[in-house]
């Protein structure tokens, strides 16, 4: 039995899509509900919520929010299984439609119910949903995952996959500690949600669209701005080695650019938004670290490029050493993807993306700093 009717096209961001509408009973125990925002997602939409019928326990309900879609993508998501939420004229994008469907159903839920949120884009694996919800019994505030990426992209997207590799690598040898809660995936209590609504009501978080949504509406990233409401707020956050999904890779450079302005404007932006508090001086460390990195490559290419120039080429001990130990450092770091990987990895290749990263990264931070006008 469904636990909650939802109408499949909606009234003005806040409206309870429920007034005047028969709502099935609830199952005992807790309530899980996954909220899948799409925009023109007709691909692989039927995927994303197979994969959420498919889970070891399965959420009790798959919500697709067709945000400002152009294509299929509600009817693909119907046919599916999920309940679809059609919203055609949402100027807030992902946070804006997830803010909408969340006043509609955290309402009608109890304190210990919990809340998936995931990118429509993302496949998870069998155990997510069951590990996850373990951890909230376990008193964290929220729950991500690490992330596999998808086929295709070429080059490009090889590129992606060992990044990604890497990243899984890190957070796992960490115990589950993140930086953040990517929007591929994440879990919350509504307890939780709840809390974070009423701290931006009450001045205690950043107002967001100043009527109390969970998401902040006015940032480029809101999964990283919720992460650093969730701390500020006494919550803990995990993304456990059992938590994995796979997620779609930028298809092309042109792409990931947007994409990797798009993270790093807003993470530095976020910093800015909370300033410098106990929660945030790491995430304030890693973008000196960033900082000094893109000043080190553009003396290590500087150089490079000066001795070939003027025939004084020379292979000093020191840069010899520094790119010595970034590729062993390059090597360890992909063994998640196997041996051939870390055999292709010492050819040093690689350098052509961490050197598109870091011009991305440059380009953020003068955005920032000069206040250019933001795009998605």
């Amino acid at each position: 039995m469904s636990v909650c009717e939802f109408v499949d096209a909606g009234p003005p961001v806040g409206a309870d899509l429920y007034a005047g509408r028969h709502r099935a009973p609830c199952p005992p125990g807790p309530v899980t509900i996954a909220l899948l925002p799409a925009y023109n997602e007709a691909a692989g939409i039927a995927a994303a919520v197979r994969g959420l019928h498919t889970q070891s326990v399965p959420p009790d309900e798959v919500v697709v929010v067709a945000n400002n879609c152009t294509d299929d993508t509600a009817q693909r998501a119907r046919a599916a299984g999920a309940h679809v939420l059609e919203l055609p004229n949402n100027p807030d994008k992902k946070a804006g439609a997830l803010n909408w469907a969340l006043a509609a159903v955290l309402p009608r839920l109890s304190s210990h119910d919990r809340i998936l949120v995931m990118d429509a884009d993302s496949i998870l694996d069998a155990a997510f949903l069951e590990t996850a919800a373990a951890y909230l019994d376990e008193g964290y505030g929220g729950v991500g995952g690490t992330f596999r990426g998808g086929p295709g992209g070429g080059f490009v997207g090889h590129l992606q996959r060992n990044e990604f590799a890497r990243y899984q690598r890190d957070v796992n040898r960490l115990g589950g500690r993140c930086l953040v809660l990517t929007g591929t995936a994440a879990m919350f209590s509504v307890a939780t949600l709840r809390a974070v609504s009423e701290a931006r009501l009450c001045g205690l978080l950043p107002a967001g669209n100043g009527h109390g949504g969970v998401y902040d509406t006015t940032v480029l990233t809101e999964d990283n701005e919720l992460t650093f409401a969730l701390l500020h707020l006494g919550r803990k956050v995990i993304a456990p080695a059992e938590c994995t999904l796979v997620t779609e890779v930028m298809p092309t450079w042109r792409a990931l650019w947007r994409q990797r302005l798009r993270w790093k404007r807003g993470a530095v932006e976020n910093c800015a938004q909370y300033g410098l508090t106990r929660i945030t001086w790491q995430y304030w460390g890693r973008q000196v670290v960033t900082a000094l990195g893109i000043v080190v490559s553009t003396l290590y290419l500087g150089t490079l490029a000066y001795g070939a120039a003027t025939g004084r080429l020379v292979v000093h001990p020191y840069w010899l050493t520094l790119t010595g130990v970034f590729m062993l450092e390059r090597v360890v770091t992909v063994r998640y993807r196997g041996w051939p990987y870390m055999l292709a990895a010492a050819l040093m290749y690689e350098l052509v993306f961490e050197y598109f990263l870091q011009a991305c990264h440059a380009w953020a931070y003068a955005c920032a700093a000069t206040g250019r006008e933001r795009s998605w």
